[in-house]
């Protein structure tokens, strides 16, 4: 494939370091570039630029890309190969034969260069903050990094073959102040890569099964989601499975509740780790962080409270969701909901408001378009379904009188909801304070689905036919805005395209409803699509074509968790 083909980026498990063309703000699609992912996705974490050489002439090269060895293939003729692949997760290695490679390092201020007596170099990057230390293994070594000043005035990497072998073998360290010997670096290239493989082979077998029909979308999925887990660092109090390597390098805090729920069943101790990842970071307040990564926590926004929809789904999933760790969480998630009730509902109407689209998750769907503060059905219906679980864990605890609180405070929103939402034909989307309706075509008002039978017989039968029968529902799945609608687009991001959370959300409420077999179809639907785009951020809803990240980790949890549900029923 060329360069600009190559839509996965190439790292590994825990790993903070990333081969992959450049993409967003610096695009440079034809290239690859060595990566460094921490501190989000405001960095595009431009190391190095890759090139093949022979001499000081360049090679324009393909890549074939694989989970564990990243080949690029000199197009000259000659068909010359570089191989890379991880030795550890802060070692890339990179290996060739009758042809070198040269590394340019992206610099900014102060940024040097600076050798050792070893043989190695290091690079200090200010502007990704960490070091880089480059390990002759065999071959030619060369560093042009001329110091002016106060800075290296540029730092280029020149690996040759050695004349007599023909090879050359460099490795590529990444570290925050002092370089620690990589041990797997003295095993050969091809054990390296065979480490890589195992601990891959072990990450499939843990995976959802999902009928054979979406092998290869078990694959691909099973591949990001393994890659795309970084180590605990900064921030990030527990291993995070973040939404991509290729650009959306930062875990948010809805996105990592699907992640959790692939994960439950088979790897149930990191599932926890994404569950409570964002609960180590809670404010005082009670509210969750929009999003994090290793350098920052982001709170200008939120994101919908489907923690206690989500911890429900654990406990069935794993009994390793005991009494401890229940009490663990329980007044973690007590502060979540009371944030919601305490501090978002201005006009004191008891009904919930969303400040911004983007704490919805829906970030620009059509029930923002007049503004905001928001009420929408969505919301209290999650927090109808949050404060329940909170009845059921307090119950398990031994707090008899909270539980009966708890369940109390639930039924009496879930009346209000409906008394406020409920216009006799559909829910609707108010601007809080003045309650005016506003006119929307989205799906998020579909979304009190997930109360199933909470809801009286003659509302869940009008939300049912309008998935059936309204148009939301596509040959390749759940449109986010009705195709009708003025607003739709086929790229609107939450105008309409196809998104993973909301299909298992709305299959999740089927279920729940008793409507199993529109499920199973709204799944059957989904996963195809899944398995042949690839497990893109979303789709075009009449089409079915992935669009923007296209490597994307709640995509994949929720087409295991769907496949998984077909597998099953």
């Amino acid at each position: 494939m060329k360069v600009e083909n190559m839509k996965l980026p190439f790292s590994r498990y825990g790993s903070y370091l990333v081969i992959s063309p450049l993409y967003g703000r610096n695009s440079d699609p034809k290239s690859l570039y060595i990566r460094h992912i921490r501190g989000g996705d405001e960095k595009d974490g431009a190391i190095f630029k890759i090139e093949l050489v022979r001499g000081n002439q360049e090679i324009d090269y393909e890549v074939e890309w694989a989970p564990l060895v990243l080949k690029l293939i000199a197009t000259d003729g000659s068909l010359d190969i570089v191989e890379c692949c991880f030795s550890s997760d802060r070692t890339i290695r990179i290996k060739g034969a009758d042809v070198g490679v040269k590394l340019t390092a992206i610099t900014g201020s102060y940024d040097y260069a600076l050798a050792f007596p070893d043989q190695t170099w290091e690079i200090n990057s200010f502007l990704q903050e960490r070091r880089f230390r480059i390990i002759p293994l065999e071959g030619d070594l060369n560093v042009d990094a001329p110091f002016e000043v106060d800075k290296s005035k540029h730092i280029t990497v020149h690996c040759d073959p050695n004349p007599i072998s023909k090879t050359f073998d460099i490795a590529i360290s990444e570290y925050q102040l002092s370089y620690q010997h990589d041990h797997t670096l003295e095993m050969p290239f091809r054990d390296n890569a065979e480490q890589a493989a195992n601990d891959y082979q072990q990450w499939q077998e843990n995976t959802l099964q999902v009928p054979s029909i979406f092998q290869k979308g078990h694959d691909l999925a099973s591949y990001i989601t393994w890659s795309c887990v970084v180590k605990p660092d900064g921030l990030l109090t527990r291993p995070a499975m973040y939404m991509s390597k290729n650009w959306m390098t930062n875990i948010w805090s809805w996105d990592h509740c699907f992640n959790a729920m692939a994960l439950s069943k088979h790897q149930p101790e990191l599932a926890w780790d994404q569950f409570c990842i964002f609960f180590d970071q809670q404010d005082d307040s009670g509210a969750l962080p929009d999003f994090l990564n290793d350098q920052w926590a982001l709170w200008n926004c939120c994101k919908p409270p489907i923690h206690g929809w989500t911890l429900k789904h654990l406990m069935k999933n794993t009994a390793f969701v005991t009494l401890e760790k229940l009490a663990e969480v329980y007044e973690p998630l007590v502060k979540w909901t009371k944030w919601w009730l305490r501090y978002r509902d201005d006009d004191l109407d008891g009904i919930p408001q969303y400040n911004h689209g983007n704490d919805s998750g829906w970030d620009n769907s059509t029930i923002f378009h007049k503004g905001t503060p928001v009420e929408s059905p969505d919301l209290s219906s999650f927090l109808v379904l949050q404060i329940e679980v909170l009845a059921e864990i307090a119950g398990k605890l031994g707090k008899q009188d909270e539980a009966n609180e708890w369940m109390l405070k639930s039924q009496e929103l879930l009346s209000k909801m409906i008394d406020h939402f409920w216009d006799g034909g559909q829910f609707t989307a108010k601007r809080s304070g003045s309650h005016e309706v506003i006119e929307s075509d989205s799906l998020v008002l579909s979304i009190p689905l997930i109360l199933g039978k909470r809801l009286p017989a003659e509302i869940l039968t009008r939300l049912v036919d309008d998935i059936k029968y309204k148009g939301f529902l596509t040959e390749y799945g759940l449109a986010t805005e009705l195709p009708q609608s003025q607003f739709y687009k086929h790229d609107g991001y939450w105008r309409g395209p196809i998104w993973a959370p909301t299909t298992l959300l709305v299959v999740d409420g089927l279920i729940a409803s008793g409507e199993k077999e529109l499920a199973l179809e709204i799944a059957k639907r989904f996963c195809t699509m899944a398995a042949t785009s690839g497990m893109a951020e979303n789709f075009n809803a009449l089409t079915g074509e992935g669009l923007r990240d296209p490597a994307f980790t709640w995509t994949s949890s929720v087409f295991l968790i769907l496949g998984h549900l077909l597998l099953e029923k």
